[in-house]
């Protein structure tokens, strides 16, 4: 059973709380303290799976408390629950909160939230690897761009002009964003010259799903100590395959998501390399010596790959529940019960059509294994194997460097 500990100076809002949320109790042990004092008695006493708290506590704030969780209790996934959203607070949050919900919520809205997040320890059942993602302070919750985009787009009446002003606010995602609409991964007919304009021809989503792919890695440019290692390869991969997987879903429901699912499916090394440098260097002997995959290596040396550990982060960031999946089954989607092409296929399809070239720690790795012309029958894909590689080709032709 899952322990969730809920954390609010008001004794009225914890007990509406307990109220509301009383019928899970056959699922979730709950704790409700008042303090975070009492809170981190609770946790030194048990190891909790959920920390919810709010922001505004006398002596100790919900700030306070959960840079103390994160760095005594990393594996523990934390989310704010606040009726206040002053930028000077959002910026004390944005690396160790995992989520943020807004005073008066819906118990439904908050029994969704942690429900999802308590899933994804299912990806991760090592609360040692579920540490290594929660203690990471250099990595924002949700990038920052990304994050004003998403609180922007929640509302009904948000402009163009809006979004607009929140990408052009960074110059270097801007000129990312810029360079990538006017490639052949959108297929626009007119050169694009300005952020409205993208905004415009793109729709608030797709903006939104580069902006995050160009903060993810501008934060991964540090030396990582393994001198075969190139970020600008992992990166130019991270758009390769989201050229193919958007293009083999091109006017369909899946794009966004395959796009997004393509430029992030990789993010998982970041974490990896930021965090674990030395099993990495391990997991790149074994991989060569053996002639196995990264992701197999991996496993054999940490005990989860980059797409698992990737798709945990994402989870905890709230993203489509489609997109994690693609991103945690990437290299194995046959333990996946598919019956439909949807954005898993896309990916996988993707990285079985990208050329085999060398990867970010330089050799060359074999394909995903299951991924061919059967595949794509089996789950009634809208091409077969012929045309999927020609989309590929010609989505790979003018993909963003």
């Amino acid at each position: 059973m899952k322990r969730v500990l809920f954390v609010d100076d008001e004794a009225a809002l914890l007990d509406g709380l307990r109220g509301r949320l009383r019928t899970l109790r056959n699922r979730w042990e709950m704790v409700f303290v008042e303090s975070g004092p009492r809170a981190i008695t609770e946790m030194e006493q048990g190891a909790f799976d959920v920390l919810v708290t709010d922001m505004r506590m006398p002596g100790m704030d919900g700030g306070h408390l959960l840079n103390v969780a994160s760095s005594r209790w990393p594996e523990m996934i934390r989310i704010v629950l606040s009726g206040y959203s002053e930028a000077e607070q959002m910026a004390r949050l944005i690396s160790v909160a995992h989520q943020y919900l807004s005073k008066p919520c819906e118990a439904s809205q908050l029994e969704n939230t942690i429900d999802r997040c308590v899933q994804l320890h299912e990806l991760l059942r090592e609360p040692r690897l579920r540490a290594i993602v929660g203690r990471i302070r250099q990595l924002p919750a949700l990038p920052r761009t990304c994050s004003r985009l998403r609180e922007l787009m929640g509302r009904d009446d948000v402009s163009v002009k809006e979004v607009a002003e929140v990408i052009a606010a960074d110059s270097a995602i801007t000129a990312k964003v810029l360079q990538i609409v006017n490639s052949s991964f959108f297929r626009l007919s007119k050169r694009i010259t300005r952020i409205d304009q993208a905004v415009s021809h793109l729709g608030f989503m797709a903006i939104r799903n580069v902006a995050l792919s160009v903060e993810v890695f501008s934060l991964w440019r540090r030396h990582s100590g393994l001198a075969s290692f190139d970020p600008e390869r992992l990166q130019q991969q991270a758009q390769e395959a989201a050229a193919v997987a958007r293009a083999l879903t091109h006017k369909t429901p899946l794009a966004d998501d395959a796009l997004l699912a393509g430029l992030l499916h990789n993010i998982g090394y970041g974490i990896l390399m930021q965090e674990c440098p030395q099993e990495m260097a391990r997991v790149l002997q074994v991989a060569r010596a053996e002639s196995v995959p990264m992701h197999q290596a991996e496993r054999m040396v940490i005990g989860a790959s980059h797409a698992e550990i990737g798709a945990y982060l994402l989870g905890l960031w709230g993203l489509p529940y489609a997109v994690i999946e693609a991103v945690a089954f990437q290299h194995q989607p046959q333990l996946v019960q598919q019956k439909h092409f949807d954005v898993l296929a896309a990916l996988s399809i993707a990285h079985a059509l990208l050329p085999q070239a060398t990867n970010a720690f330089g050799f060359i790795e074999s394909v995903s294994a299951g991924v061919d012309a059967d595949y794509l029958s089996r789950l009634h894909a809208p091409f077969d194997w012929a045309q999927a590689t020609e989309l590929a080709q010609s989505a790979l032709q003018e993909s963003p460097s």
